[in-house]
Order: structure tokens, then C-alpha cells, then sequence
């Protein structure tokens, strides 16, 4: 890929178009710099608009693929409340395979578990992909481009282990005009003996190779979405990387069983008597999602740091102070699923509200002024030994004065007591 710069974005993988003289309304004019150096756009306010892989946002919050992207109703309302960007949710040439069951999900509840009250904190799903006609979808993903040519639609896509359909379904949703390509290496649950999902992500041989025939064919921006339900993320992170995606999203769901129901002894979601376990989100997964982000953006960092790769975080996100964590460890963008689900389309206002204030608050003029700047303060539990014991020994060192009883001199006793230092 080409790096970006004030002249040029990459319109593709093999392609780079002319800037356009006239920004679109919604991005900002706002200076870059590191923190410290602020240059409010006219408004006052800091700059929310970000730039990845050659996509203009009006700011980093993008819709996660799932139900709220599900049809061309839930997109456009989407876009019409100011969300940077739409995912829409996972499609494959054949969804007459694709049968859901209902319930399909489960909440779990701050307090007792399986209480029908308290704040939701927990939700799992059995859901699949997309059960609606390709085609169906093909044509609302043309019709969304149509109407919002200046928004950031992307599609998210899944296919069995076939290299002849993951280049059929590659071709046609490009052809209705999206804008990138989230792949689904992620998916815990379903299909996998179809080698589908986090089937594909939790091998790294076989993503690479799959990689390779998706980056051969695509001509637009291509995200990797990781799955948790693994060792070491930044292992099938790094392969998807090095085999041409253009960036990487963490997390999707984790492998959970929500819960039993100690009345019945069934657990769930119920689905006549039985269950299987689901996918895990909510406020309660993000803290496992910030350590994955994390994992990855020092891996990015460390062995990526010339390229403009993007890394897209994932998990539990709905206040700005939760996008915010994810910014400060290398995230470019936000993904926001159940916290839509949960709140509405309309938590993207309160959501760059609240990030806002959080940039004012440290000085902030633009997302990129503190991106990635708490990585920095990560280490080993050996380093922070280390860094205690040089610690305790500064601090000492500073105290002049007398180290024990046995350095009296007796003169001026008040103030060689005061000088003493504790052992």
C-alpha cells in the first residue's frame, strides 16, 4: 500500500486517486500534532474524523457487523444518526444454509444470575450469519451507496473452504460500490465443519492460504476480524497482515455458556429443551478485549510500524471513555454491536460527546494526537520489579541525612531527627 498523505488516498489496493480539493461537509479542518499542540476545527470542538486505509470518516464509531446491520432499513438509519461507518452483517453466497433458531439469546444481569433485573452487563448469542438472500443483500448495499456515496460502508463476508467462492463473493459485493471488506475469521459458533469463522482463524496455515486467495482478489481495503478463542491473537493477527489484509478487527464474540436455570436445569438460551454455546459480549468482555487489542497493536507496532495497516477495536464499548481505551492502545476506529442493540442508533451522539470531552479535558485537538499513546506503559512483571527497586532506591537517595542511631553527631538534634531515613 501506498502511505496517505495530503495529495493522494489509496482508492484500492493497486490504485491511488487525487485528493479532492474540497473536503465532504462532515470532515473538519482541524491541525494534526501530538498532544499539547491544539487546533480546533471552527467549531471549537477537537476533530473526530478519522482517515484509514484511504477511508474518510466523520468519526471513529462504526456500526459492528451483526443485527443492526441486517438490511438496508437498520444501515440507513445508521447513517442518518452520524455513525462513521456501517459493517453490515456477515453474508455468504448460500444463506438457504443458514437456519437460525429462536431464542437466541441470553443476557446475564449485575447481581444474581438469571435475575430478570439489574443492568444488563452480559449478552450471548447463538445467532448466524445472515439468513437473507445474497442477492437481497447485494441490492441494498448498492442502494446504500447510492444515497450516502460519501459514507463508509463495508461489507463483512464469509464462505466455506472453497477458493472458487470466496472469489465470487468478493467480486460481487464490490460491484454494488462498497468500501472495504471485513473478513469473518471470527465467528465462534456455526458452520464449523464448513471451515467457516473462527474455524479459519484459529489456524494459521489455513488462513494464510485463505488470505492469500481473498488479498489476489480484492481491490479494496480488506480487515481480518480476529476471534479471542485463542492462545495468542497476535499470532493469526500477524499471518492475516503478512498474507495482504490492509487491517485487522478485535474482537468478535467469546465462547461462553451463559448460564443454567436452576428451576428447570436446562441452560441458555432454551431452544426446546436444549442449547449450544454462543458468543459472549457486553460491558463484561471489555476488558479482555482491551488486553487482545493490545497484544496486537504491540505486534503491529513492533514489526509493522512503516506500513498503514489499521486496527479496529472491538468489545463492550458504550461510553466515549470505553472508545477512548481502545484509541489509546492503537485502535483507529470503534465497533459498537450490542451497545447498539442495547441503547439504539442514537448512542453515537452521547458516544462522540463523550469522547470529545474527554480530548478536551487532556488537550487533545485530533483522534490521532492519542492514539496508541498508552501502549508505552505496558511491560513484564519482571520490568516492574526492576522499576520498584530503582524506584524505592531514588526515593531514599534523595533523603540526606542521617541513615541510623549510630551517625549522632549531637548538634542540632531537631534537625537531624527530621533528616532520618526509614530503613
Amino acid at each position: 500500500m501506498a502511505s496517505l498523505d495530503l495529495t493522494s488516498i489509496m482508492t484500492g489496493k493497486n490504485s491511488v486517486a487525487e485528493f479532492p480539493l474540497t473536503r465532504p461537509r462532515w470532515l473538519s479542518c482541524s491541525g494534526r500534532g501530538r498532544a499539547g499542540f491544539r487546533v480546533f476545527a471552527s467549531s471549537g470542538e477537537p476533530d473526530l474524523s478519522v482517515t484509514v486505509n484511504g477511508l474518510q470518516m466523520p468519526n471513529p464509531f462504526v456500526i459492528g457487523s451483526g443485527p443492526p446491520g441486517t438490511n438496508y432499513t437498520v444501515m440507513k438509519r445508521a447513517f442518518d444518526e452520524g455513525w462513521g461507518g456501517v459493517i453490515a452483517k456477515t453474508v455468504s453466497l448460500d444463506a438457504a444454509k443458514v437456519i437460525n433458531v429462536t431464542p437466541r439469546y441470553a443476557r446475564l444481569r449485575a447481581g444474581v444470575n438469571g435475575s430478570a433485573k439489574g443492568q444488563v452487563i452480559g449478552w450471548e448469542n447463538i445467532e448466524l450469519i445472515s439468513d437473507r438472500p445474497f442477492e437481497t443483500m447485494l441490492k441494498e448495499f448498492r442502494q446504500l451507496k447510492e444515497e450516502y456515496p460519501d459514507r463508509i460502508l463495508i461489507a463483512s463476508i464469509m464462505e466455506e473452504y472453497n477458493k472458487a467462492a470466496w472469489e465470487e463473493v468478493i467480486d460481487r459485493v464490490e460491484q454494488t460500490g462498497i468500501d472495504a471488506i471485513e473478513i469473518n475469521f471470527s465467528c465462534p459458533h456455526g458452520m464449523p465443519e464448513r471451515k467457516m469463522g473462527a474455524a479459519v482463524g484459529q489456524d494459521c496455515a489455513l488462513l494464510e492460504e485463505v488470505c492469500g486467495w481473498i488479498n489476489a482478489k480484492a481491490s479494496v481495503p480488506v480487515w481480518a476480524k480476529m476471534t479471542p478463542n485463542i492462545t495468542d491473537i497476535a499470532q493469526p493477527a500477524r499471518v492475516a497482515l503478512r498474507s495482504g489484509c490492509e487491517g485487522i478487527a478485535a474482537i468478535n464474540t467469546i465462547m461462553s455458556v451463559m448460564g443454567i436455570d436452576l428451576n428447570t436445569l436446562r441452560p441458555e438460551p432454551c431452544v426446546e429443551g436444549y442449547s449450544t454455546p454462543g458468543g459472549y459480549s457486553s460491558k463484561a468482555v471489555h476488558p479482555i478485549a482491551l488486553a487482545k487489542v493490545m497484544s496486537i497493536a504491540q505486534m503491529m507496532k513492533s514489526e509493522f510500524r512503516d506500513k498503514d495497516y489499521s486496527l479496529s477495536g472491538i468489545g463492550g464499548v458504550e461510553t466515549g471513555g470505553d472508545a477512548a481505551e481502545f484509541i489509546l492502545l492503537g485502535a483507529n476506529t470503534v465497533q459498537v454491536c450490542t451497545g447498539v442493540m442495547m441503547h439504539g442508533y442514537g448512542l453515537v451522539k452521547k458516544l462522540c460527546s463523550e469522547l470529545q470531552d474527554f480530548m478536551k479535558m487532556h488537550n487533545f485537538s485530533s483522534v490521532e494526537d492519542f492514539r496508541g499513546v498508552s501502549l508505552q506503559y505496558f511491560t513484564t512483571h519482571t520490568d516492574l520489579v526492576r522499576r520498584q527497586q530503582e524506584a524505592i532506591q531514588q526515593r531514599k537517595a534523595v533523603k540526606q541525612g542521617l541513615q541510623s542511631d549510630k551517625d549522632w553527631t549531637g548538634d542540632g538534634f531537631v534537625k537531624e531527627s527530621e533528616s532520618m531515613i526509614s530503613n
